[in-house]
């Protein structure tokens, strides 16, 4: 009997047969990819998720699909991180979010169910987080402003020694000759004075009080061989300044007249022009021109208390302190006498008036800095 042994054939006809087998198995793997496309074409169910209120058909083409894959779907193809993930199904799952305690729920048993997808996008994170930022720098900002504005009210909060002080130990009456031409232009230059800073502060530390500050008649205190600048009666009841020009033309430097002042606060101590006097003069002197803040003689009212041709301060211009009784406006008839009586009256008034002033806003001022702190 003859028969094919192993190895007896041909090259030829072995090449033939391989070929052929090959072929075959070829042909067979793509039917099975063919196969495997057209299945994966046609999903075996599609879930409905609502996101933003609106419905999305998600696909799965597995019986066995589980809530894991539909996190990873939605990480995927909705770039919702499954941190940010929540499912909530109704009615009676509840709320699902990854880690799941069960990972292999299946899917095709809450197909008769509403599923609701809770959750933002790594964008609208981003976008979301990026508004934080922004607020907190927005608010970061304004506590910052906040805080430097209370810090400027702080270091602007009032003095409540030093306002008691300047009411206390400042002239508490001003008075200018209302029968010389243009009073009130002399009300403005004793006011000034008053309110000069550094006149201010070395009557406070000196604690000088002036019951009355009103100006000098040029006509009675000129004589040929001399002219008053200035007087203090009574060591602080009244000090008179001459203001204007001999010719009533206008009024002298400013500067001038403030150093006939300082003068004259000397005399509330010393009587005599000895060497106690000048030393404490000297030192008045110092202290207004250092302490004024504004330095100069040149705001109020322009030029209206500027004079270059003023010659400045006589060393004997006032005789020394003198005592006795007062009479605003000398002999002129009709000028409104003022006796010492009523300065001090007066003067007691208006110091009384300022202290009252001062405590009444004190405890108003503390309220509402005590409000702005607490805000």
């Amino acid at each position: 009997m003859a028969g094919v042994c192993p190895g007896s054939g041909s090259p030829k006809d072995i090449d033939i047969i391989s070929n052929s087998s090959y072929i075959n198995s070829l042909s067979d793997h793509d039917s099975d990819d063919a196969a495997t496309t057209a299945a994966d074409a046609n999903p075996i169910f599609t879930l409905t998720l609502h996101l933003h209120s609106k419905p999305l058909q998600v696909p799965f083409y597995h019986s066995d699909a589980t809530i894991q894959d539909l996190s990873d779907t939605v990480a995927e193809d909705l770039h919702i991180p499954p941190t940010n993930q929540k499912f909530l199904v109704s009615p009676k799952t509840g709320l699902l979010k990854p880690p799941f305690k069960n990972p292999a729920l299946l899917l095709n048993t809450l197909l008769d169910k509403k599923i609701v997808l809770m959750g933002a996008t790594t964008a609208e994170v981003a976008e979301l987080e990026s508004e934080i930022q922004a607020r907190k720098d927005r608010i970061s900002r304004r506590k910052a402003a906040l805080q430097a504005g209370r810090k400027v009210k702080a270091h602007k909060s009032r003095d409540w020694k030093r306002t008691q002080d300047e009411a206390r130990y400042t002239f508490h009456t001003i008075q200018p000759l209302t029968y010389l031409p243009n009073p009130e232009k002399s009300q403005r230059f004793l006011e000034r004075l008053r309110d000069d800073a550094g006149v201010k502060s070395s009557m406070r530390k000196h604690g000088f009080s002036v019951g009355l500050l009103t100006e000098m008649n040029p006509a009675e205190h000129t004589t040929h061989e001399s002219r008053t600048l200035g007087l203090n009666r009574n060591r602080g009841e009244v000090i008179e300044l001459r203001l204007r020009t001999d010719a009533y033309d206008g009024y002298r430097d400013y500067k001038v007249i403030r150093k006939t002042l300082c003068h004259e606060l000397a005399h509330n101590v010393w009587g005599e022009h000895d060497q106690n006097f000048w030393k404490l003069c000297r030192e008045i002197e110092a202290e207004v021109e250092r302490n004024d803040w504004r330095r100069g003689g040149h705001s109020v009212g322009g030029e209206e208390f500027y004079n270059p041709e003023d010659e400045g301060v006589d060393e004997e211009a006032d005789g020394g302190g003198w005592e006795g009784d007062f009479v605003l406006g000398g002999e002129v008839p009709g000028a409104g006498l003022m006796d010492r009586r009523e300065i001090m009256a007066r003067a007691a008034e208006a110091r009384m008036r300022r202290q009252n002033e001062t405590k009444a806003a004190e405890p108003k001022e503390k309220k509402e800095e005590g409000a702005s702190k607490r805000s």
